[in-house]
């Protein structure tokens, strides 16, 4: 049996309305909002019984989706969101956009802030990493030529 496709990267969030309009603005459409609740939903997490708003995001090719999800039980326990880009475990969410500086000019009013610099990678890419909604450790890129 082989791998079929990635189905979604999951983010947790404090404030779901606010996530949605950065990753509007980003260019994601929202697919969908939804409450998953109950005890069937605890046992695929190992949470137990769990009451999470999600909301389906969906990238332009329609290839991928990202999952923002805002737990109101049980508590969140724990916060990474600060954490440097060498921390273990999983980081980022790298992004292809058209334009780069068109893209950190819509996304600084809503909060963006640039971790480093933007930089060229030989006559490929133009990249940055910026810090989102809640902090969320973001990458961008523009492919050149």
């Amino acid at each position: 049996m082989a791998l079929k496709r990635m189905d979604n990267v999951g983010i947790v969030v404090e404030d779901l309305d606010t996530a949605i309009a950065f990753f509007r603005e980003l260019g994601l459409a929202l697919e969908g909002r939804a409450t998953i609740e109950g005890e069937w939903a605890g046992r695929v997490t190992g949470l137990g019984n769990q009451h999470v708003e999600i909301a389906m995001m969906q990238t332009p090719d329609g290839h991928s989706r990202l999952e923002l999800s805002r737990f109101l039980a049980p508590a969140v326990v724990a916060d990474h969101r600060q954490a440097p880009v060498n921390a273990l475990g999983y980081l980022r969410v790298m992004f292809t956009v058209d334009d780069l500086d068109d893209t950190l000019e819509r996304l600084f009013p809503l909060g963006a802030q640039l971790v480093g610099e933007v930089v060229q990678y030989q006559d490929t890419y133009r990249l940055c990493y910026i810090r989102g909604p809640e902090g969320l450790l973001l990458g961008l890129a523009q492919e050149l030529g």
